[in-house]
């Protein structure tokens, strides 16, 4: 008995520390056709070249850009604490 009490608080205390996966979306899309006009998309490819394999290893289907991929947008330096130097 002691051995499922202390389980169950380990349990308890480690899914307090879970997160939530993040999406990993990326530019490329494998569009996969797993069926009789179903198509599986799957898009997860940073490059065309990694998509690439996932349609010649069997799979019938191809890459294309992804329709929904936005550039993530890169953080600005700040100018706000610039130095000042004094030019003479």
């Amino acid at each position: 008995m002691r051995i499922l009490l202390i389980a169950a608080v380990a349990v308890t205390a480690l899914s307090l520390h879970a997160r939530p996966g993040a999406a990993a979306e990326g530019p490329w899309c494998a569009f996969l056709q797993v069926g009789t006009e179903a198509v599986y998309e799957d898009c997860q490819y940073r490059t065309f070249e990694e998509c690439r394999p996932q349609i010649l290893a069997g799979n019938r289907g191809f890459c294309n850009p992804n329709p929904r991929w936005k550039e993530p947008v890169p953080k600005s330096k700040s100018t706000r604490h610039r130095r000042r130097v004094e030019r003479g």
